[in-house]
């Protein structure tokens, strides 16, 4: 059986499980817990703050101004295997480090940074004459940030007033502790198997604990490793290293609980403050709540199968995210980016919508190829505080240049319509896996892939139907179908997958990765995983192997992974170290090839050269030649099988090559 690579951020990792004829999703998301007001200690103030609300923006723009971050550790990481460690302290946590350190720059503070101690039952007092807090008659023992005690070497010494907020003074240690230099966030990192790592297979989680006084920027957060699900194997490290990334945005401002304190380019605030300072508080999330020019509320007429439905959606509506999210779509009538509207607290409110936004590594749930595009980006330029090195974005195609039809309807109406105008419906999908199973590619060909479309077991709501037929299902059937991804409103794509047998991973299908190379007796379509390695379709017919005594078909085919390269004006696959050079789009290119005393016959479908080859030839000022014919002159490889004079006993082994490879009866 397979099952298709859905691995949720912070997260949990789940998976569609497709088990024989019978389909059914195991879909978890990410769940970002956010801090709670009053688990959000008060604002530190630095020295400079004062200078920072006139010079903010202009300071931004100079160089070498790239956000500092420093990690500290629990004694929790030392207590990892020495594999497990090597990993996180050599690997993941640097390369994180190092991509927000460079992609974010920030008003840099010349001051040391001394975090606030906690009051005890969160007991404050506020002086006027006083730039630091007060606690209610005392200290708690110790300040935690997440599941880690602040060393106190980080902290202010212990401030307090007596319960009617008088004789108030410094308690305990008279002095600071020495703080922390050369630092604009602090990072407490543990790797404890908490609660929260007990539900579904947590990865990581994290999120800020203290904010500083005048521009509200978090300055302070926690992020914990769950230990059990830090997966040594080389195919998981990018889904690890971006559940990390993901989480130190949380952290840095991508929050439900940060979004009231976001402010304009000249240091403003875009939510209003009372007469404490903050924006008035929502009690039913227990953070802060947002003004209208930050996130704002709007109704979406959707077409389904039940006939018309209106959706209020949450829209962050901020210059620059506006900016972005019009460009990536055309559609000029979009007022912003949507948020997702699913999942439990922390999923929904904070990360972007699904379906809008597939594999953005913001979204809610990981299923392939994540990617930080130029609306997360705007969204933390927007925050105010930060000033984003656009040229750390990646390219986000879903949906790119697909206009408002895409962008504000239901997918439903936007595959009906492309269907009455005999238009593909991609990015959109409507086969159910059946025999022959025929895979395709990912739109950016990392990986092969198949559509996500599944039966649930159940009926879906009626607002989250997508189809009035779909090929080769009854009709009573079709309320059952759905895409396998639920934060994507069920629409169905294309998606990377897992084989699977007895529920242990034999491969993945993302091309990159020599792991999931077949083994060689199953290896009909000469496919070749790795660095290099790109996603190609099949022509029309199965593949089949022959040898002198025998013929085998394969009933499953479609695409492939084969390495490639990018030469004279051509893109040329390589099969075996033969060469196949592409002169013309779809043109469809015949193997005949022998390997280990078989011939392997198919053929493998070209793509555009502007497709694969175009960003390559830029570099060196060249560029894909015009398609043209196979020019007379040019061969290909091909073998031929040479048996002896006596007859061949031909024979076909269908069932059972599947049954052995994707264990369906």
């Amino acid at each position: 059986m397979r099952g298709y690579r859905q691995l949720p951020f912070l997260c949990l990792v789940g998976a569609l499980i497709i088990n024989n004829s019978k389909q059914h999703s195991h879909s978890r998301q990410c769940n970002h817990i956010h801090p709670k007001d009053d688990q959000v200690l008060p604002s530190v103030f630095l020295e400079d703050d004062l200078e920072q609300h006139n010079i903010h923006r202009r300071d931004l723009q100079q160089e070498n101004q790239n956000l500092r971050i420093i990690f500290f550790y629990d004694n929790s990481v030392y207590r990892l295997n020495k594999e497990q460690y090597n990993l996180i302290h050599q690997t993941v946590l640097p390369t994180a480090l190092e991509y927000w350190g460079q992609a974010l720059r920030v008003k840099r503070s010349q001051n040391v940074i001394r975090l606030n101690r906690k009051c005890k039952d969160n007991q404050v007092f506020y002086k006027p004459q006083s730039k630091h807090p007060f606690c209610k008659v005392s200290c708690e023992a110790a300040t935690m940030c997440g599941e880690v005690r602040v060393p106190e070497e980080h902290l202010e010494p212990c401030r307090i007033c007596n319960a009617y907020g008088q004789n108030c003074g410094v308690v305990g240690e008279k002095t600071s502790g020495p703080g922390v230099r050369d630092a604009d966030f602090l990072f407490y990192i543990s790797a404890m198997e908490t609660q929260r790592c007990q539900k579904g297979m947590t990865v990581a989680y994290a999120a800020h604990c203290q904010q500083e006084s005048v521009l509200d920027r978090p300055i302070a957060g926690h992020a914990n490793l769950c230990p059990s699900s830090i997966s040594l194997k080389p195919q998981e490290l990018e889904i690890l290293l971006s559940t990390v990334k993901h989480e130190m945005l949380h952290a840095l401002g991508f929050s439900v609980s940060l979004f009231a304190f976001y402010r304009d380019a000249m240091g403003e605030p875009l939510t209003p403050r009372g007469e404490n300072g903050k924006p008035k508080l929502n009690e039913e999330l227990q953070t802060r709540q947002w003004s209208d020019i930050t996130i704002r509320k709007e109704v979406r007429t959707k077409f389904v199968r039940g006939g018309i439905v209106n959706k209020t959606v949450d829209v962050v509506v901020t210059p620059r995210v506006r900016e972005e999210v019009r460009r990536h779509f055309g559609c000029d009538e979009m007022s912003g980016a949507e948020l997702e509207d699913q999942g439990e607290e922390g999923t929904a409110l904070t990360h972007w919508e699904k379906r809008l936004f597939e594999n953005e590594a913001m979204t809610g749930t990981h299923t392939q190829n994540p990617i930080y595009s130029r609306i997360t980006m705007a969204l933390m330029e927007d925050t105010g505080w930060y000033l984003p090195n656009y040229d750390m974005a990646e390219p986000l195609k879903w949906g790119a240049g697909l206009g408002c039809d895409f962008a504000l309807k239901s997918c439903k109406e936007w595959m009906d319509d492309r269907t009455r105008k005999r238009m593909s419906i991609h990015p959109y999908c409507n086969k159910v896996k059946r025999d022959p199973l025929e895979t395709e590619c990912t739109e950016d060909r990392s990986s092969v892939a198949l559509c996500n479309l599944v039966n649930h077991g159940n009926i879906l709501p009626p607002h989250l139907q997508n189809f009035d037929t779909i090929p080769h299902i009854n009709s009573s059937e079709v309320g059952f179908y759905g895409g396998s991804v639920a934060l994507a409103d069920y629409c169905p794509y294309i998606q990377e997958f897992t084989w699977r047998s007895n529920n242990v991973v034999i491969r993945g299908s993302h091309c990159m990765y020599s792991e999931n190379q077949p083994n060689e007796d199953r290896n009909f379509a000469l496919e070749e995983y790795g660095r290099g390695s790109k996603c190609f379709e099949h022509g029309e017919s199965m593949w089949e192997e022959r040898s002198c005594g025998q013929v085998r078909q394969w009933q499953h085919w479609g695409s492939g992974c084969y390495m490639y390269h990018c030469a004279e004006g051509r893109l040329h696959i390589q099969i075996l170290n033969h060469t196949f050079t592409c002169f013309y789009s779809l043109q469809e290119i015949k193997i005949n090839l022998i390997w280990d005393s078989w011939l392997h016959t198919g053929s493998i479908l070209c793509p555009p050269c502007q497709q694969i080859c175009q960003p390559q030839f830029e570099q060196y000022g060249e560029t894909c030649r015009p398609d043209s014919t196979v020019p007379a002159d040019h061969i290909y490889p091909e073998d031929k099988l040479t048996c002896g004079a006596t007859s061949i006993n031909i024979t076909y082994s269908l069932l059972l090559t599947i049954l052995a490879i994707f264990a369906i009866h």
